[in-house]
């Protein structure tokens, strides 16, 4: 039964990573994700069916539109592998079970589109980031065994801290350095994954993205020459953070308290 689920959900995802990347394409340009039906962002041509099978019509294909014959980005490919990869995470952390939709579907799928599209083009859409602190909510009420008041509070203080930590932080930013460091997408988005995760997780993820963040930005600094202004998106680094404690909160919090008290 568990590999008739794995099977279901390896060809599900990959849909649905196709249609993601339809979502990371469309929405900053301010274009429907319906309408028109899916077609080549050279030369405009509509795909016919078989051209769109997730990961096999780009392999066939060799990366290529088959009218025109000019390179497809591999962003298509690798965003539908990443949606199978974190589908079966997601199904490893939380097996068959409603927790296994609502957060796949609601938090990982966005956070995907939301990192694609904040790599690219350095923001973050309001309209996604928005309704899923609402989303946050509901979806810790259905999943809270009947404590609503606690699941509510909980949310609600992950909404607070989350964004209101990296408020104070621009804002500090803005008035030490006369210039913009984090964006209102960046503060929208922790609330975001405040709503989902609550206050103590969402105490691990900012650290956890400011980390990782700095890494890449030393890493770009000394190897590859880039000044301190150059432009990081933080986005993917609050989305891999809020991934990371979803799948592996309760581990890494044993691991720092370990680390942490053995040290004191």
């Amino acid at each position: 039964m568990e590999m008739l689920w794995i099977v279901f959900i390896i060809l599900f995802s990959a849909v649905l990573g196709s249609f993601l990347n339809v979502c990371i394409y469309r929405i900053p340009r301010g274009q429907s994700i319906v309408l028109p039906r899916s077609h080549c962002p050279n030369c405009g041509r509509f795909l016919r069916w078989f051209h769109n099978v997730p990961v096999v019509s780009f392999l066939l294909l060799k990366g290529k539109c088959s009218f025109c014959h000019r390179p497809i980005s591999w962003r298509y490919l690798l965003v539908e592998l990443i949606t199978v990869g974190f589908a079966l995470l997601t199904f490893y952390r939380f097996g068959p079970t409603a927790a296994f939709f609502l957060y796949f579907f609601f938090l990982v799928a966005p956070l995907i589109v939301i990192s694609f599209i904040d790599l690219e083009h350095r923001i973050i859409p309001d309209w996604i980031s928005l309704p899923g602190i609402v989303l946050g909510f509901l979806v810790r009420l259905a999943l809270s065994n009947g404590q609503y008041l606690l699941s509510l509070r909980e949310s609600l203080l992950g909404v607070a801290i989350g964004g209101g930590f990296l408020f104070f932080v621009a804002f500090l930013y803005e008035k030490l350095r006369r210039q913009e460091g984090l964006g209102g997408g960046d503060i929208k988005l922790a609330a975001f994954l405040g709503a989902f995760l609550g206050w103590q997780n969402i105490l691990f993820v900012l650290p956890i993205a400011s980390l990782a963040g700095f890494v890449v930005a030393l890493v770009l600094v000394i190897f590859y020459r880039k000044g301190m202004k150059y432009p990081i998106p933080y986005g993917p680094f609050l989305s891999l953070a809020g991934l990371l404690q979803l799948y592996y909160g309760n581990e890494l919090i044993r691991w720092y308290l370990h680390v942490v008290l053995r040290h004191l």
